[in-house]
C-alpha cells in the first residue's frame, strides 16, 4: 500500500461542465461501435422515476453518461453521436412543484450538453412520471425508435441477462418494448424486423468497463465523500458510551451528512453486541452496552459518488484482552491485502486463488483459525454505486476504486470487528483514500477518550 499524506493537494475537485459527459457518450459509441457487427441504430438509457415518500436518487449510469438529475426522462444517443433528451409532458405543471424542472428549449439543450429536447409524449397526469405510464405519453418516443427499426437498425440498451441489476432500467425498457412491438408489427409488416425484442442489444458490460475506471475528477468526488464519512465517523465515536440506543448515533451519523450537502449511498449500520455480528444489521434499536463492540458501517455521497468506511469501537472506550485479539487480527488481515492490491492481480477470482484478494484475505484468517467466522467478500468496487459495477473476471486496473474491509464475527461472544477503506488503485499500488480516520486500536481509544473520560468525571 502506497502512504500518501498529501491527497489532498491531489484530489482537490475541479468543476465538471457538459463537455465531460458528452466525451463520455463518444466514448460510449466508439465502444459500441467496436463490439457490435450492426452499429445502425441507438443508445437509448432510461433515467429513474421519482416514487412517493422516499428521496429520488438518479440512475448512476444515465447520471453518468448525462449528468442529469431529472426523473422521467429518457437519452438517445445516435451512433452518429447526436443525442436528444426525451422528458415528460406535464403541461408546465411541474414548474409549480418542483426546483429546475426540464422543458423543451434549445437554451436548455445548449446548457445540458444535448442536441434537442422534446417531449416523451402527450401531457401526463399531474406533475410525476410514473412506472406505469401508457403508450401515448411516451409517443413520441415510440416514433423516434420505429424509424430506428424501419432502416433496420438496433436499439442498445442496458438489460443484462442476469437475476439482480439495474432493474428499474430493465422494467422501464420492457414497457416501452410492449407498445414498440405493437407499433413495429402494425407499421413495418414487410421489413425484416417482426417484432422490437429482436432488435435489443444488451450494453451493460460495455457501461461497466467505462465507468469502473475513474478519472481524477471522480477521484476527488469519491474523496470529497470520505471525507464527510470520516467527519461522521469521528462524532459517532465521541458520541458513544453505554446507555445510548444504537439509533441516538445513527442520528449523529445523519446529521453530519445533511450538515454537510452530503447525501446518505446506503442505510447505516449501527450495530452493538451481537448486533456487532449481523452483517447488514439496518434496526438500530437497541441499547449500547459496556463491554461490547459497536460495529459503524457508513458512507456519504457526493455529487452521487459514495464512501463507505467501517469501524470497531469499544463502547467503554477500551478494548478488551479478548477483544483487541480480534481487532488486531483483522487489522492484520486488511494491511496484508492492501499491499497485494495492484494492477493485475484480481479481487476476487476463484480460477486464481494465489492472486486473488478474497482469497488470500480467506486464507489469512484461515490460517489463524477464524476462517469460519469471516462469511463475506473481503471488497467491493466503489464508484456511483456503493457496490459499483466492474467485472471480477479481469485483473485490476490502475483507476479503479475498491473497499478492503475483512471482518470476524462471533455471535456466541457477541463480538463482531470490520475495518473498512477506500482505496485508489494505480499503477504503484493501493492508495488509502481514507487514511485520515483513525485505525489502530490505540488510535480508537484515543479518539474516544475525551468523551469517556468526562462521563467518568460527572
Amino acid at each position: 500500500m502506497i502512504q500518501n499524506s498529501n491527497l489532498v493537494n491531489i484530489l482537490t475537485p475541479k468543476a465538471i461542465g457538459t463537455k465531460r459527459y458528452q466525451e463520455r457518450r463518444k466514448k460510449l459509441v466508439a465502444q459500441v461501435q467496436a463490439d457490435f457487427s450492426n452499429t445502425t441504430g441507438a443508445i437509448v438509457l432510461f433515467s429513474a422515476l421519482e416514487r412517493d415518500a422516499t428521496k429520488f436518487i438518479q440512475e448512476s449510469s444515465y447520471y453518468y453518461f448525462s449528468g442529469i438529475v431529472e426523473p422521467g426522462t429518457v437519452l438517445v444517443i445516435n451512433l452518429d453521436g447526436t443525442t436528444t433528451l426525451f422528458v415528460p409532458n406535464t403541461n408546465q405543471q411541474r414548474q409549480i412543484w418542483v426546483h429546475q424542472a426540464l422543458e423543451p428549449s434549445a437554451d436548455l439543450a445548449q446548457q445540458l450538453g444535448v442536441d434537442s429536447i422534446v417531449y416523451l409524449g402527450e401531457s401526463i397526469k399531474g406533475f410525476e412520471f410514473y412506472h406505469f405510464f401508457n403508450n401515448l405519453e411516451c409517443q413520441n418516443l415510440l416514433n423516434y425508435l420505429v424509424e430506428i427499426i424501419a432502416q433496420n437498425g438496433q436499439i442498445f440498451a442496458i438489460n443484462p441477462d442476469s437475476y439482480r441489476g439495474y432493474f428499474e432500467s430493465r422494467f422501464l425498457l420492457e414497457r416501452v418494448l410492449g407498445f414498440l412491438s405493437n407499433l413495429v408489427n402494425k407499421n413495418l409488416s414487410n421489413s425484416s424486423n417482426t417484432g422490437a425484442s429482436n432488435i435489443v442489444q444488451d450494453i451493460s458490460q460495455q457501461i461497466a468497463s467505462l465507468r469502473r475506471i475513474k478519472d481524477q475528477w471522480e477521484i476527488g468526488q469519491i474523496y470529497e465523500a470520505i471525507g464527510v464519512t470520516i467527519q461522521a465517523q469521528q462524532r459517532a465515536a465521541e458520541f458513544i458510551q453505554a446507555g445510548r440506543i444504537e439509533n441516538e448515533i445513527q442520528g449523529m451519523i445523519e446529521f453530519t451528512f445533511t450538515e454537510s450537502g452530503a447525501g446518505i449511498a446506503f442505510p447505516t449500520i449501527v450495530g452493538g453486541g451481537v448486533n456487532s455480528t449481523v452483517l447488514h444489521y439496518t434496526e438500530n434499536h437497541s441499547v449500547l452496552e459496556a463491554g461490547d463492540l459497536v460495529v459503524i458501517d457508513i458512507g456519504a455521497s457526493h455529487e452521487l459518488y459514495c464512501a463507505d468506511l467501517t469501524r470497531t469501537y469499544p463502547v467503554s472506550g477500551k478494548f478488551t484482552k479478548r477483544q483487541l485479539e480480534i481487532y488486531n487480527l483483522v487489522l492484520e488481515t486488511q494491511q496484508y491485502i492492501a499491499d497485494l492490491a495492484k494492477p493485475g492481480i484480481w479481487l476476487n477470482n476463484r480460477d486464481y486463488p494465489e492472486q486473488s484478494l478474497n482469497h488470500l484475505a480467506h486464507k489469512f484468517i484461515q490460517e489463524r483459525g477464524y476462517g469460519e467466522y469471516f462469511p463475506h467478500g473481503v471488497g467491493h468496487y466503489l464508484g456511483l454505486d456503493v457496490h459499483d459495477v466492474g467485472s471480477y473476471a479481469t485483473p485490476l486496473q490502475a483507476g479503479d476504486v475498491i473497499t478492503i474491509e475483512p471482518g470476524i464475527y462471533i455471535p456466541l461472544e457477541k463480538l463482531g470487528v470490520r475495518i473498512e477503506d477506500n482505496y485508489w488503485i494505480t499503477d504503484k499500488g493501493a492508495i488509502c483514500l481514507s487514511e485520515e480516520l483513525p485505525k489502530t486500536a490505540v488510535e480508537i481509544e484515543q479518539l474516544m477518550v475525551s468523551t469517556h473520560s468526562s462521563v467518568s468525571d460527572e
